[in-house]
This record gives C-alpha cells, structure tokens and sequence, in this order.
C-alpha cells in the first residue's frame, strides 16, 4: 500500500503565496509600476510561454541552462518557459512595436520560472517587474534607468538603497587592445570576478599591472572615477571610462544622497551586458533588489545591427524582504442584517468589510474568529475584542 500524496508537498524552489503576503505583493508591484507610469514607461504583458528559437535567441542564449522546455501539440515546435521577461519585451520592441518612435518606454511584470534556484535565491520562481529604455546610446539613458530604480525602490519603503556600478566590457577591451589570447582572458575574467589579486598577477602577462589597478580601483564612485582618470587605459577602452565618468557624474546630480560605488572589473551576472551595467542592494538585505544594464535588444530588420537598449529587473522576492511589514487592514464584521447601503458607505471609508452568511447569537465571537478587528452594531463600529 503506497502512502497518501501529500497535496501540500511542492517542487523544490516552489512555494504557494497565502492571502496576507499575496496582497502585500500586489500592493507593491502597482506601486512600482505606478512609479514607472509616471515616468513615461508604457506597460507590456508578454505571455508565459514562447518558441524556444525566438526566447532564446540572441541574448537569450545566456539563460538557456535556466530554461524549462516542452513539446507543443499544436504547432509540433519546442517551446520554453520564461526564466526572464527582459528577452521577452526586447522582442515585443523590435517587432510589434518596431515602427514606435525611438527611444521607447516600457515596463512589466510577471512571474518567471527557472530551472534551478542559486544560493542566495533557492526560489525558481519569482516575480520580476522592471522597465527597457530602447533605442538610445547616450549615457543619458544609462543615468536615467538607475535613477528611476532607486526612486521606485525609494517610493515602495526601500531604506538604505546602494548601486553598484558595473563595466562588464572594459576587461575584455583591455585585454583585446593588449592581444592577449582567450583562454588567458577567459582565466583573467574568473579571476578578477574572484578578486584574486595573486592569480591576475600570475596569468596577467603584459596586462596583470593594468589589471590589477583597475581591480584596486573598486570602491566609492567618486574614488574609483578619479583611479580611473589617472590610468594609461588603451584606446579601446577609453570610451567605457569616459561613459563611466558622466554616468556617474549625471547620478551625483539627480540622487545627491544615493550610496554609488564602483566595481570595473565585475563579470558575473552580466554576460549579456554590453556597456554600463548595475546591482541594486539594500543594507542589512541578503540578496540583490535587481539588475540592470546595456544590451542589444535585437534587430528591427533584417541584417541590421541590434538595437541599443538599457534597463532594470528588480527582483520581488528580495524586494519585500526590504519593504516594512506593513500594518494589517482593519477589519468590521457585517451581521446579516446590515444594510448594503451601510456597507457600502464603510468600504468607501477605507474599512474592508466581512458580511456575515447567517445570524449568530454572539457576533462578536464570529467577528473574532474570522480575524476581524471590529464589529458594525446598532449603526456605529465597536472593538470586537
């Protein structure tokens, strides 16, 4: 005889969200996406499920080992489940929305599911919501995304916010300029994301001093600019300091107080990435709020070169842990005699109201047990206690 199926019993990395922390999670997503509206950011909706070949394309081979496949009956094509709407709105941009003026807002937010959680995420599945600025190479845009992700964070209780500002291109860059082959620079990569200062000497080569001070050159935004400013960067890599330096510059004045630091040789995480790219954290938090960067977002015809594109994902389930609890909603009982007229008048006075289905002789007994704060009587509210 086989045990009973434990219906409670979820996949690993999987979990079902109950009614106060559900409605906490909605509150915060429109709060976001309030903020995101307001700074002229449309929303999209893509759907779950697309074609492999289309979802992961492109930048989208970068999340292929995190991606859920199956069989569709109907067209006979392998399909995949979203493990991130970024990819997801950059196809919406450069087809639906191809003929759009340039430079295009728009935002989302949606559940993703991945194949397997990480150590300070073990969730596979999660919420994202975020915003792509497509169709613009000026360090404006880069300036703007950041600012908007630390007003949003700022608007939903977020306290103690940090960026930290990445430049995923400038290694390889230095590395190019100096002919060092690429299994070195692929050595030099792991190291410097490692920030192993004795292997970047050892593998280094001509490039390990030049390296090494971009790796000492980490820390507070400020400080790392002016490392940056007093190295012998090669040609090619002149044009990510310089974006570096007015980014940070365009971020200094629009959030004077915001914590920025700097990390120029940060690799992980942004494989995609193709210029200034960024991590949101909070202080005390486990766990990045979100992501952000400079992508390619695919072409608008074919054979053309792929759209520039910048843009953020925050990530919801470390968002909420950075949120205040918030204050539970106060709660009247409704016996069963009372007026719709009057329940009517309380919703529209802030009160969420719990009707009653039948008479009760000790109300204030089923108010309670129905976790009601308060109980409406003889025409006025009471404690229900």
């Amino acid at each position: 005889m086989t045990d009973p199926i434990n219906r409670a019993l979820l996949p690993a990395g999987l979990h079902d969200v109950l009614p106060r922390e559900a409605a906490f999670e909605a509150t915060i997503v429109e709060k976001l996406m309030a903020e995101f509206a307001l700074n002229g950011f449309d929303r999209v909706k893509p759907p779950l499920i697309e074609f492999e070949a289309s979802l992961l394309s492109g930048p989208g081979a970068a999340m292929a080992t995190q991606t859920f496949r199956l069989m569709d009956p109907v067209s006979q094509r392998m399909l995949a489940l979203r493990p991130d709407m970024t990819l997801q709105v950059a196809r919406i941009a450069t087809t639906r929305l191809a003929n759009e003026p340039r430079p295009l807002r728009l935002s989302y937010g949606g559940q993703v599911l991945r194949v397997k959680g990480s150590q300070l995420r073990p969730e596979r599945q999660f919420g994202q919501v975020g915003v792509e600025l497509i169709g613009t190479l000026l360090p404006t845009a880069d300036a703007e995304v950041v600012l908007l992700a630390y007003r949003a964070l700022d608007a939903v209780g977020v306290n103690n916010i940090s960026v930290d500002l990445n430049v995923p291109t400038l290694v390889p860059a230095v590395c190019r300029a100096l002919d060092l082959p690429d299994d070195e620079t692929a050595r030099l990569r792991q190291a410097l994301d490692r920030k192993d200062a004795a292997e970047v000497a050892a593998v280094g080569g001509k490039a390990a001093d030049l390296l090494a001070s971009l790796m000492r050159a980490s820390g507070p935004a400020d400080r790392a600019v002016e490392l940056l400013a007093a190295l012998d960067l090669p040609e090619a890599a002149e044009g990510d300091r310089q974006r570096l330096t007015e980014v940070v510059r365009l971020i200094r004045a629009g959030a004077p107080r915001l914590m920025l630091t700097v990390d120029p040789v940060e690799h992980r995480g942004f494989e995609y990435q193709t210029g200034i790219s960024f991590t949101l954290f909070s202080r005390g938090v486990s766990g990045e709020l979100g992501r952000g960067g400079r992508y390619r977002a695919g072409a608008r015809k074919p054979g053309s070169q792929g759209e520039p594109a910048t843009g953020f994902t925050l990530y919801l389930d470390t968002v909420l842990r950075a949120v205040p609890d918030p204050a539970p909603s106060p709660r009247v009982f409704l016996p069963l005699d009372t007026q719709e007229s009057d329940g009517a008048r309380l919703r529209s006075e802030g009160w969420v109201t719990v009707r009653a289905l039948e008479s009760f002789d000790e109300p204030a007994a089923e108010a309670r047990r129905l976790h009601c704060t308060h109980i409406f009587t003889g025409g006025g509210i009471l404690p229900a206690a």
